[in-house]
């Protein structure tokens, strides 16, 4: 087993903590990150290709009003746009009645995006860390308190720190990983009862050579009807190369990809005609399926429920233990911005 030390080691390498290890850059603490994935980002998972617009499978949008977020685009010099979304939508009311093309009212708070796709922002933020920082296909499986730190093992590495920061989501963090000594039922009872951002969610992408839909028609799709509830024009930043990018009913996550790519073109075709099936390629993340962000519940939970609880506003093991990331965030819990958030409140303590 490869023994490895340092003053801070970071438990996923997503937008928390990437974030966290950049705040801290220049606070000559050493930092590590592990990462369970053979890619950073977590839940932020933009698919490229050299001839087709950027997919995103994961997070996309943001707000004006997410200012945490703004601000650090802002100071890595990404640039953004907004999410088109054109003077109609197709709206589908109910199953008996026709799809119909209605006009949409003024958008005054819009959507926007990350110029390059939102992978852009997570290899940024890699860019600042150097080679040594990160540790790829480690599944952490315990963490110890001891009286000179905190030891953290997977099945081929031993780490050990002063401090450890889990950005997991706090009910794949409490069932999967062991700690020793147990953590407080209060911790363990409101962390296995609190909501993954998009656990349940199936994004879906489907390129075009064309962008077809913006004659006599529209990108933006809201269905009550479904599988597809809603959708949108995802074409690239230099409008250029064309996409529809959109969700599935979560409920569909258990049958084959090819069953679901059936049911989305059945609902396009209604939209669209034959011009659907034109596509290029067809992306998909079913995110319930993706083990290193989503574990089964004990109980139900509702969307949300739990995200940004006060418990997450401390630390555990003697002040050695976080449990961050973007469901802990006291504000837009749940949200990149949620993400940026919770990792400047702990490096805020960190530095404390």
């Amino acid at each position: 087993m490869k023994f490895i030390k340092s003053d801070i080691v970071i438990i996923g390498a997503g937008l928390t903590g990437l974030t966290i290890a950049y705040l801290l850059r220049k606070q000559n603490i050493s930092v590590k990150i592990v990462e369970a994935r053979e890619r950073i980002g977590g839940r932020i998972h933009t698919k490229y290709s050299d001839t087709l617009a950027p997919q995103e499978m994961g997070a996309t949008w943001f707000g004006s009003k997410h200012t945490a977020l703004v601000a650090l685009l802002n100071e890595l010099n990404l640039g953004v746009f907004k999410q088109e979304l054109g003077g109609k939508a197709i709206y589908e009311a109910i199953s008996t009645s026709p799809p119909q093309l209605v006009a949409l009212p003024p958008n005054n708070e819009p959507s926007y995006r990350i110029q390059g796709g939102t992978t852009t922002l997570i290899q940024a933020l890699r860019n600042q860390l150097d080679d040594n920082q990160l540790f790829f296909n480690q599944t952490i499986e315990t963490i110890e308190n001891q009286v000179d730190g905190v030891s953290i093992q997977s099945k081929t590495h031993h780490f050990k720190a002063s401090k450890v920061i889990s950005t997991l989501p706090p009910n794949l963090f409490l069932n999967t990983i062991s700690v020793t000594p147990p953590l407080p039922d209060s911790i363990v009872t409101v962390g296995k009862q609190t909501h993954t951002w998009m656990g349940e969610s199936i994004k879906i992408s489907l390129t075009y050579e064309t962008p077809f839909w913006r004659t006599n028609s529209s990108g933006t799709i809201v269905s009550n009807v479904g599988p597809i509830p809603e959708m949108y024009d995802h074409s690239n930043f230099e409008n250029n190369r064309f996409c529809l990018k959109g969700f599935l009913n979560g409920t569909y996550f258990s049958i084959e990809k090819a069953e679901r790519l059936e049911l989305i073109m059945k609902q396009l075709e209604k939209y669209y005609g034959s011009k659907a099936r034109d596509f290029l390629t067809y992306e998909e993340t079913v995110w319930r399926n993706e083990k290193f962000t989503f574990s089964d519940y004990e109980s139900h939970i509702l969307p949300h429920q739990n995200n940004g609880h006060s418990i997450f506003r401390q630390a555990f093991l003697d002040g050695k233990l976080w449990i961050a990331g973007s469901e802990t965030a006291d504000k837009f819990p749940g949200y990149m911005d949620g993400a940026v958030r919770s990792a400047k409140f702990v490096v805020a303590y960190l530095q404390a």
